[in-house]
């Protein structure tokens, strides 16, 4: 629940910063978008869904998920911001090779490059079919690789900059004894991409540490249930405010390499543990200090990257 009104002194502003968003017309790419324009950055962001949702594959059937880089581009506008729709297909590789540039060429630059596009599609190992995995591998590893290697040229020529990848609690092992949710399966194959991808940012972070370019990951403390992901939230499971996970990204865009890079940051956790205030997605007000929820994984306290 929002409280008082914010202050923007104490707030990090990215005021002439171009950060680009993929996966922008719904969910946590489009709070993700709002909370950094409302910082001052200018945000090109990138879907396939434009004017109108376009058509997803998950359970062998094609589904309309709502949400749209319109919607997003007028929310931010609404809120005093600056955001630029760039319609792309990251499944096909001429669209996605030439996504960087597209964007710098709308934008003028790139300071900040936020991988978050996915589509989940879950099922167990032993009923999943070789597309789901490849399609899986995709969006979620071969995508923030091949972007973030065409986006790193620019940053260097800058003098620095950001890249952001959106993780998943679930790249931790399994709590035991196994949970009746990780017995039933279906997100073992996500989960596994999900901590290669942690692992391939660490990694990125080590290489581009003194080009001054920042490479973290930011990830929800439990789920947040936007349009994409209610399908795959169980009734009454545990969710959080997309706020939370906004403000940390945004924590992740501001300061030097060698300041605050290489971390596994969680949405809730984050905030909490560094006294972070966190805002809306329209920074207009303040919400309540962060709580890590009771059935956080415990994996995600107390860890050495947060030192």
């Amino acid at each position: 629940m929002a409280s008082n009104s914010a202050s923007p002194s104490d707030a990090p502003r990215l005021d002439g910063r171009v950060a680009l968003v993929t996966g922008a017309s719904r969910g946590i790419g489009r709070a993700i978008a709002q909370r950094l324009a409302a910082a001052g950055a200018t945000v090109v962001v990138t879907a396939r869904s434009v004017a109108a949702p376009a058509a997803l594959l998950r359970f062998g059937a094609e589904h309309r998920v709502a949400g749209t880089l319109d919607e997003t581009v007028a929310l931010i506008a609404a809120a005093g911001g600056k955001a630029i729709a760039l319609p792309a297909d990251i499944e096909d590789r001429a669209q996605r090779e030439a996504l960087i540039e597209r964007a710098a060429g709308a934008a003028g630059g790139l300071d900040i490059l936020v991988n978050n596009a996915g589509f989940a599609d879950y099922a167990r190992v032993e009923d999943m079919t070789d597309d789901t995995f490849a399609r899986t591998m995709l969006h979620y590893l071969e995508v923030p690789f091949a972007l973030s290697r065409a986006a790193v040229p620019r940053l260097r020529a800058a003098g620095g900059g950001w890249i952001v990848n959106i993780g998943s609690v679930t790249a931790l092992p399994p709590i035991r004894p196994y949970l009746d949710y990780a017995r039933a399966g279906g997100d073992t194959v996500y989960a596994a991409v999900k901590a290669a991808l942690n692992r391939f940012s660490q990694g990125l972070a080590a290489e581009l540490v003194d080009a001054n370019i920042a490479v973290n990951v930011v990830a929800p403390s439990t789920a947040i249930r936007t349009p994409g992901a209610a399908q795959l939230i169980p009734e009454g499971y545990p969710t959080e405010d997309v706020a939370y996970l906004a403000e940390t990204v945004l924590a992740m865009c501001h300061l030097p390499a060698a300041t605050r890079t290489g971390r596994i940051a969680y949405s809730m956790q984050w905030p909490h543990d560094h006294e972070l205030t966190v805002r809306s997605l329209d920074a207009r007000e303040t919400l309540a200090p962060a709580e890590p929820p009771a059935l956080s994984h415990p994996g995600i306290v107390a860890l050495a990257e947060w030192a």
